[in-house]
């Protein structure tokens, strides 16, 4: 959890607000939510993005490109940059997006772990280190989400 959640933030697919699984921001608009991660998410939210993937910190790290000791210090500092929050929001988007596209967390976390032929055999979850890459697993989850064979 990484503030206390009081509504949902009110944008297109997915919504990131008080219904998200992993960052349940206080957010009541998309202005809020990106000033929220202009201004840095706390460092909780890098952990709690952790526990939802039910991977380790270096693994996660992996995902966001944070080296280690940048991460020992954002914790030191309970604090992520804007860049790094804008980062753990693009994973937790593509999560958010999987749980609903695919009915269940538990279906999201095999489907984001596991090589996808649409995606030329590449694990989703290794692509969402890129804006482009997390564009691809977004349009895949679409196809999926409207029975469009991919």
């Amino acid at each position: 959890m990484v503030l206390p959640a009081t509504s949902a933030a009110s944008h297109s697919s997915p919504p990131l607000g008080a219904e998200s699984i992993v960052l349940p921001l206080q957010a009541g608009s998309p202005s809020q939510l990106r000033d929220a991660v202009r201004q840095g998410l706390p460092f909780s939210a890098f952990e709690a993005l952790a526990k939802q993937l039910q991977l380790t910190q270096q693994q996660v790290t992996a995902v966001l490109g944070i080296p280690p000791r940048t991460l020992a210090r954002r914790k030191a500092s309970r604090q992520l940059t804007p860049q790094e929050s804008d980062r753990v929001y693009r994973v937790a988007r593509a999560i958010d997006q999987a749980a609903d596209c695919l009915g269940s967390v538990d279906k999201a976390h095999q489907w984001l772990k596991s090589p996808n032929r649409a995606l030329a055999g590449e694990i989703p979850l290794d692509l969402l280190d890129t804006e482009i890459g997390a564009r691809q697993v977004e349009e895949v989850l679409l196809r999926l989400n409207y029975g469009i064979y991919s």
